[in-house]
């Protein structure tokens, strides 16, 4: 099972959604198919709190890196999902087609939105 609790973010567009048991199986579709409604409402920043999720399988870990690399923030604390998160972010949100043209990364533009 996996709870999905929605939450306002400090700025008016953004949104904090914080996650709870285990992201495995047709919970990862739940959770993919919540991102998308989200991205709908135009929500430009979000931060995904993975403090209680228990257990993430390879599906769980594909969409996080996506929904990642869409711009999602993801905040860990275990020792489960700070491996996984670490892994996920480890080589940076590069697009390899906007590096050769020297456009901005989404890392760097999270960035900057924040200063």
């Amino acid at each position: 099972m996996l709870k999905i609790t929605q939450q306002r973010g400090v700025s008016p567009h953004s949104l904090l959604l914080v996650l709870e048991g285990r992201l495995a199986g047709s919970w990862v579709e739940e959770l993919d198919a919540y991102w998308r409604k989200m991205s709908e409402e135009d929500h430009q920043r979000a931060v995904i709190d993975l403090v209680g999720v228990t257990f993430v399988d390879a599906g769980g870990k594909s969409v996080l890196a996506r929904l990642w690399r869409q711009g999602a923030e993801l905040r860990a604390s275990g020792c489960l999902t700070r491996c996984i998160v670490e892994e996920i972010t480890r080589g940076g949100r590069f697009n390899p087609s906007s590096k050769s043209k020297g456009e901005d990364t989404l890392a760097s533009r999270a960035t900057q939105e924040e200063t």
